[in-house]
C-alpha cells in the first residue's frame, strides 16, 4: 500500500505557482519601471476642435443668425434681418466655389458681407438700450462678427469659429489633411513600455522645439522625479533646441551615435501608433470642450485614458494566464485524486 496523499503536500506543490501568478510585480502586469521615466519620446500633433470646416459664407451666415437671435432675445427691433435672402446667398456661394466660378462666388460673398454688416451696425446703434450684463455679451458677439467681416485670406490670427475663437489653423505637412483646425498638443511616452507620461496643449501654434522644455517639466512632475528625464528622443522638427541637463537625440542624427543610441533613435517612431490609438480610440481627433481650458483638460484626459486602456489590456492578459494556470492545477488535482482512488481501491 503506497503513501497516502496529504493536503499540506498538495499546497506545498502548487504554492510557488500561485505566488508567481498573484504577484502584482509579475512582468505581465508591470507596465512601467521607474528607470524607464529617464528615457522618453516626445512628439507633437494637432487636436482638432469640434467645429465645422470654416468657410467665409458659413461664418458670415452663422454670425448673422447669432446677431438676429441676440437682437430678438433682448427686444431690439431691426430694420431688416435678411432671414430669406442671406441663407440663399450662403448656399449659392458654396455652389459657385464647387463649380470653380470664383468671380461669381466673390460677388455673392460681397453681397452677403454687406447684409451682415448692416445687421451689425443696426445693433450697434441700439446697444445703449441694453442693461450692463446683456451689453457685455452682445458687444463680444459684435466684436467677433467684426473680425469675420474684416479678415482677409492672408491675415494672421483669423477667426475660424464664432463660438471658439481659440481655434488655430495648423499645417503639419500631411497630404491627406494639409490643414487642421484646433490646437497643438505635445505628447511624451516612455521609450521602452509606451505609457503616456506627459501630455499638454500648446496654444498659439508654437515651434515644436519651443515646447520641449515645458513638456519635460510636466514629465518630471507627473512621474514624481521633480526633474526632467535624462534622455529624450525627438524628430527633426526639434532642430536647434537645447535643454540644460537633458540629452536630446534627433532622427537622422549621425555624429557621436553608438549602436545603442541608434537603436533608441529608431525606437522614436513608436510614439506614432500611440497618437493614432488616442485619435481613433481615445477621442483625441475631436475636442468638444469649450475654450483654452477645455483644450488643456481634454489633452490630459486623452493621455490618462490611453494609460487606462493599457492597464486593462495587461489585466486581461493576466486574467487569461491565471485562468490557464487554474485549469492546469485542477487537472493535476484530478489526476492525483484518480491516482489516490486507484491506490486505495
Amino acid at each position: 500500500m503506497g503513501p497516502q496523499p496529504s493536503q499540506p503536500q498538495t499546497a506545498e506543490l502548487f504554492r510557488p505557482r500561485l505566488d508567481e501568478l498573484l504577484n502584482m510585480q509579475h512582468p505581465l502586469i508591470r507596465l512601467i519601471k521607474r528607470a524607464s521615466c529617464e528615457q522618453v519620446i516626445v512628439d507633437t500633433t494637432v487636436m482638432p476642435k469640434a467645429i465645422a470646416h470654416p468657410t467665409d459664407s458659413r461664418l458670415l451666415e452663422k454670425s448673422r443668425q447669432h446677431l438676429v437671435k441676440a437682437a430678438k432675445a433682448h427686444g431690439l427691433k431691426l430694420r431688416q434681418n435678411y432671414n430669406r435672402c442671406a441663407p440663399r446667398l450662403a448656399v449659392q456661394a458654396g455652389r459657385y466655389a464647387h463649380a470653380k466660378q470664383y468671380k461669381r462666388m466673390r460677388k455673392t460673398l460681397r453681397s452677403l458681407r454687406s447684409r451682415v454688416g448692416r445687421v451689425l451696425r443696426d445693433i450697434e446703434r441700439q446697444l445703449h438700450q441694453l442693461p450692463e450684463q446683456a451689453r457685455i455679451k452682445v458687444r463680444e458677439l459684435l466684436q467677433r462678427t467684426g473680425r469675420i467681416l474684416t479678415q482677409q485670406r492672408k491675415d494672421e490670427n483669423k477667426l475660424y469659429a464664432l463660438h471658439a475663437p481659440e481655434v488655430e489653423c495648423i499645417a503639419k505637412g500631411k497630404a491627406r489633411t494639409p490643414y487642421e483646425f484646433g490646437v497643438k498638443v505635445s505628447i511624451a511616452t516612455t521609450l521602452k513600455e509606451g505609457p503616456v507620461v506627459g501630455m499638454r496643449s500648446m496654444p498659439g501654434n508654437p515651434y515644436d522645439g519651443h515646447t520641449l522644455a515645458e513638456t519635460l517639466e510636466q514629465v518630471g512632475i507627473l512621474t514624481g522625479a521633480d526633474k526632467p528625464p535624462k534622455t529624450v528622443i525627438v524628430d527633426k522638427g526639434y532642430q536647434g533646441v537645447e535643454v540644460p541637463g537633458v540629452r536630446i537625440l534627433r532622427s537622422g542624427q549621425k555624429r557621436g551615435i553608438t549602436k545603442t543610441l541608434k537603436a533608441m533613435i529608431k525606437r522614436r517612431s513608436a510614439v506614432e501608433p500611440t497618437i493614432g490609438h488616442m485619435k481613433v480610440d481615445g477621442r483625441l481627433a475631436r475636442n468638444p470642450l469649450k475654450g483654452a481650458l477645455g483644450d488643456a483638460i481634454h489633452a490630459v484626459m486623452c493621455g490618462a485614458g490611453h494609460n487606462l486602456r493599457l492597464i486593462l489590456a495587461a489585466l486581461r492578459l493576466f486574467c487569461a494566464r491565471l485562468g490557464v494556470a487554474v485549469q492546469e492545477i485542477i487537472g493535476l488535482l484530478a489526476d492525483r485524486l484518480r491516482f489516490a482512488g486507484a491506490v486505495f481501491a
